[in-house]
């Protein structure tokens, strides 16, 4: 029962740090997003906004809510 339990709470850590890496990524990308723009990039800002934004995504909800909150709430 040990090891099970501790595979587990190394599978639920790694997510953790996946959602939590992802989300940074967005938000800075987003930020540099909202630089660009106020510089006269256009181009650059949409670009960087839609990574931000994919980015967001897969960190809250793709492994946050449906991975780490899923699992922490079945146990």
């Amino acid at each position: 029962m040990g090891s099970e339990l501790i595979a587990e709470s190394l599978a639920l850590l790694l997510y953790v740090l996946a959602a939590a890496v992802l989300t940074a990524g967005g938000l800075a990308a987003e930020y540099a997003s909202l630089q660009h723009f106020g510089s006269g990039e256009a181009m650059v800002a949409l670009w960087l906004a839609a990574i931000g934004a994919i980015m967001l995504y897969a960190g809250v909800y793709g492994i946050g809510y449906q991975k780490v909150f899923a699992s922490i709430r079945s146990s």
